[in-house]
C-alpha cells in the first residue's frame, strides 16, 4: 500500500508509531500509545501531542522534552514538527492527508469502530402507558433511544432494542371505566379517531369526572381487582382497549421510525419478582417486617439516613402481598440478561426515575448478580415548549402525533416561501416537509446532552441557518448537487494543491468524526455526534462560499475538491443517519 491510498486511521497508527519509536530511541523508554488531539488552530497543525503526561515517565520538565522530541519525531508523511511550550504540533503533508480523507470516507465503513465488538447490549426505550398517546416526553425518549442504538451499533455491538409496554394498572383501569360508562360503544373505526387518542379522550374524560365525583375512584379500583382476578368481561374489555392504543402506537413508531427487537408487557411480568425476593428473605439479603412486608435495607453511604437516624429501607412487598413496581423489575432485569446473554443493559427513562434505578441496581448488586455493574439509567431532562408557540388538545401536554403533524405544516410553509417559482409539485413539498420535520425535531432534541432539560423551540428547529436538522439537510442537498453536476474528467484530483484553512479546517472535521461517534458510544450521549456532523456542515459551506469547486482554475484542483465534497456528504450522511434521520437530495 502507497502513501497516497492510506486511510487516516493508518496514518494516525503510522504517527503514533514514530512518536513511540523516537521515544525509545532518545529514552530507551518503551510506551504502548501516544494520546493524539488537535491544535486550537488548525494553521499550527493537523495533530499536537500534550508531553505532560509523558514528562514524568521521561524525566523531563514537559517544555523541554516538547523541543527534544520534536527536533526528532521524522517520517516521509510529516511535514514538520513544532514544539510550542509543553505541546508539539505535528502538520501532515497535504497530499497524504487529503487522499487518505477520501480514502477512508468512500469506504462503505466510515465511522463505524470495533470499539465495542462482542458487546451485546440492551437499549430499552419508550416504555409508553396504553391509556393515552405518546407525547412530547416520549419524543425525546424515542430519539435519544433510537440515536443511541444506532451510535452503539457503529461502534461495533450488537444491540437489542427493547419497549416494555405499561399495559396494566389504575390507570388503565381508569381509560376502562370511562369507556363503558360515557363510550357509547365508540370505536376507532366509528370515529375515525386513532386508536390511542380514543383511549387517551376516556382517561381524560376520567379525570374530569373524577373532580365532580371523587367516588369513581372506588369503581376504577374495582375495576383493577376484576382485572387481576381474570374477569372474563373485563379482560375483554382490556384487549380491546389494549389493542387499539397498540396500532396507534404502531403507527406513530413509523412516522418517527422507532423500532424494536423485543416488546415485553408490564401484564406478563407484573407478577414477576416474588420468587427472587422469598430467595432474598432465606439467604438474609432481605427482611420480613412486623407488619409482614419485605423490604431491602439500602446502605448509608449510598443513599444517606432517615430524619430519626434509620437506615433507609425499600419495600419489595408490600403488608398485604402485593408486590410494587420495582419487585418485577428485579426478575424481569434477569430474565433480560439470560434470555439474551447481555453484556449490559441501558434503561431510557427521565430524570424523575433516578432514584428507582439506584434503588434498583444496588439492590440487585445486593442479590449477588454480577452483572449488576452493567446496568445503566440514561438519564434524561424534561421538554418544554415556549408558552403559546403550540397546544394539545388537552392543552397540557402535546401529543407526539400533533408535534409531527404541526411540524409538518409549518415546514410545507418554509418550503412554499422557499420555492419562489412553484416548480415544486404538491406530492414532493408533502414528501419534503414530513422529512425535514423529522429532522427538525430529533436535532433539536439530541443536539443537547441527555440531562439538560431542553425549551423546544418549533420555529427555531426548523430554520435552514445555523445548528438545525434542516440546516444539515440542506447542506448535503447542496454537496449532491454539486457532485451531481460535476461530470467525470479524464484528470485526477492533486491533493497537494489544497491546502488552504478552509479546506484544512474541513480536514480537521472530517478527520474528528469517528472519534466523536466512538466518545458518543463511550458517555451515551448522541449530541456529540450532532455536533460533530454540525461542525463538518458549518466548514464545508465556509469552504465553498470562498472557493470555486467547480470553476477551479486548475484540473487537478477541481478532481480534488470535488473529492472533499463527496467525503462531506457521506459524512453528514452518516451523522444523520445515526441520529435516526433521512437527508433529502433536493431541498
Amino acid at each position: 500500500m502507497t502513501n497516497s491510498s492510506m486511510k487516516i486511521s493508518e496514518i494516525k497508527e503510522k504517527l503514533n508509531n514514530s512518536i513511540l519509536a523516537t521515544i525509545k530511541d532518545l529514552f530507551d523508554v518503551e510506551l504502548k500509545q501516544i494520546d493524539l488531539i488537535y491544535p486550537p488552530s488548525i494553521t499550527l497543525g493537523d495533530f499536537a501531542i500534550e508531553c505532560f503526561s509523558l514528562s514524568k515517565a521521561l524525566k523531563l520538565p514537559p517544555a523541554v522534552l516538547a523541543q527534544k522530541l520534536a527536533e526528532h519525531i521524522t517520517g516521509d508523511f510529516i511535514s514538520s514538527a513544532n514544539a510550542a511550550g509543553p505541546y508539539i504540533n505535528i502538520k501532515l503533508k497535504n497530499e497524504l492527508l487529503f487522499s487518505a480523507i477520501a480514502a477512508e470516507i468512500v469506504s462503505e465503513k466510515y465511522g463505524d469502530s470495533s470499539e465495542l465488538n462482542n458487546e451485546i447490549t440492551m437499549v430499552e426505550y419508550l416504555s409508553p402507558n396504553t391509556n393515552k398517546p405518546l407525547h412530547l416526553g416520549h419524543v425525546r425518549n424515542g430519539s435519544l433511544g433510537m440515536a443511541t442504538a444506532l451510535i452503539l451499533e457503529s461502534a461495533g455491538a450488537k444491540v437489542v432494542k427493547a419497549n416494555l409496554v405499561n399495559d396494566r394498572g389504575i390507570h388503565i383501569c381508569k381509560s376502562m371505566l370511562a369507556w363503558q360508562k360515557w363510550g357509547n360503544n365508540e370505536t376507532p373505526e366509528s370515529t375515525g379517531i386513532k386508536g390511542d387518542h380514543l383511549v387517551g379522550k376516556y382517561y381524560v374524560k376520567y379525570s374530569i369526572e373524577a373532580e365532580k365525583n371523587p367516588e369513581i375512584e372506588k369503581e376504577a379500583q374495582e375495576v383493577l381487582i376484576k382485572w387481576e382476578m381474570g374477569d372474563p368481561e373485563v379482560i375483554a374489555l382490556w384487549e380491546k382497549m389494549n389493542s387499539w392504543v397498540l396500532s396507534g402506537f404502531e403507527q406513530t413508531f413509523r412516522d418517527y421510525r422507532w423500532d424494536f427487537d423485543k416488546t415485553y408487557y408490564e401484564s406478563n411480568t407484573y407478577k414477576l419478582g416474588k420468587k427472587i425476593v422469598e430467595k432474598g428473605v432465606v439467604t438474609g439479603v432481605f427482611q420480613k417486617e412486623e407488619n409482614s412486608s419485605v423490604t431491602a435495607t439500602l446502605p448509608a453511604d449510598e443513599f444517606g439516613k432517615e430524619k430519626d437516624g434509620a437506615l433507609k429501607k425499600a419495600t419489595l412487598i408490600r403488608k398485604d402481598g402485593t408486590s410494587v413496581y420495582i419487585t418485577q423489575d428485579l426478575e424481569t432485569t434477569r430474565l433480560k440478561f439470560e434470555e439474551n446473554n447481555l453484556s449490559r443493559s441501558i434503561w431510557v427513562v427521565g430524570s424523575e426515575q433516578d432514584y428507582h434505578f439506584k434503588v434498583l441496581f444496588k439492590i440487585l448488586e445486593m442479590l449477588g448478580f454480577e452483572w449488576s455493574q452493567k446496568c445503566f439509567h440514561l438519564s434524561y431532562g424534561m421538554v418544554y415548549l415556549p408558552e403559546g408557540k403550540m397546544k394539545s388538545r388537552e392543552g397540557k401536554v402535546v401529543d407526539a402525533d400533533d408535534l409531527l403533524s404541526e411540524m409538518t405544516e409549518l415546514a410545507t410553509q418554509e418550503i412554499k416561501k422557499r420555492d419562489t417559482e412553484n416548480k415544486i409539485g404538491a406530492r414532493e413539498v408533502s414528501m419534503r416537509a414530513k422529512t425535514v420535520a423529522d429532522a427538525a425535531i430529533k436535532y433539536y432534541l439530541l443536539q443537547f446532552s441527555p440531562h439538560q432539560d431542553i425549551h423546544f423551540d418549533p420555529k427555531a428547529s426548523l430554520s435552514f441557518e445555523g445548528n438545525t436538522g434542516p440546516y444539515l439537510q440542506y447542506t448535503y442537498a447542496r454537496a449532491i448537487g454539486i457532485l451531481e453536476k460535476s461530470e467525470s474528467d479524464a484528470f485526477l484530483p492533486d491533493f497537494n494543491l489544497l491546502g488552504n484553512v478552509e479546506e484544512l479546517t474541513l480536514a480537521n472535521r472530517l478527520i474528528d468524526f469517528p472519534d466523536q461517534i466512538i466518545a458518543a458510544a463511550r458517555d451515551l450521549n448522541p449530541a456529540k455526534v450532532a455536533s460533530s456532523t454540525y461542525e463538518i456542515a458549518k466548514s464545508f459551506n465556509t469552504f465553498y462560499q470562498k472557493h470555486h469547486v467547480l470553476n477551479a482554475e486548475d484540473k487537478g484542483l477541481r478532481e480534488a475538491r470535488i473529492s472533499l465534497v463527496r467525503s462531506t456528504a457521506i459524512a453528514i450522511k452518516k451523522g444523520l443517519h445515526l441520529l435516526n434521520i433521512q437527508v433529502l437530495e433536493k431541498m
